[in-house]
């Protein structure tokens, strides 16, 4: 009879992983990586072949073309990776919702766009996987600071 497991399977337990030389982050402009610095020279350094990687990365980001994207690149001792997209910047998402082409210098006393509570929740339930938060409220609080700090009110 198999003894039942009492404690949970973590996610790096239950993957056949291939040892990881590195975990590189960066952010990249979707649709147009090139190998250009800073990301050739960071992913040269890690190993991995420059090519392959912009090839697959525009290929897989050509719906958010133009704008920021992080990604967390795992590169492998073999010098194979695996990359995972993160969602646009909170920055660049509100910025899009005010309709607005930058932030305020001066977000304490200029205000420079608005956006709705609506939708800040909007943004908030599109950016959640992406944020230190466990609630819908919580998600929200973090983009409205953003928001404030960028001098974007929220109404």
């Amino acid at each position: 009879m198999a003894k039942e497991r009492t404690t949970p399977v973590r996610a790096w337990e239950s993957m056949a992983t291939k040892p990881i030389k590195k975990i590189v982050k960066v952010q990249v402009t979707a649709g147009k990586a090139t190998p250009a610095p800073p990301l050739g020279p960071v992913l040269g350094g890690a190993g991995v072949n420059i090519g392959q990687f912009i090839s697959q990365f525009n290929e897989a980001t050509k719906e958010f073309m133009g704008q920021t994207l992080p990604v967390e690149i795992t590169v492998f001792q073999d010098s194979t990776f695996e990359f995972k997209l993160k969602k646009p910047l909170a920055s660049a998402l509100l910025l899009k919702a005010a309709k607005i082409e930058k932030g305020s210098g001066q977000p304490n006393r200029q205000k420079v766009g608005k956006i709705s509570r609506t939708v800040l929740e909007e943004l908030a339930k599109e950016k959640m996987e992406d944020l230190n938060a466990t609630t819908l409220a919580g998600a929200a609080n973090i983009l409205a600071g953003t928001a404030r700090s960028m001098g974007i009110e929220i109404v």
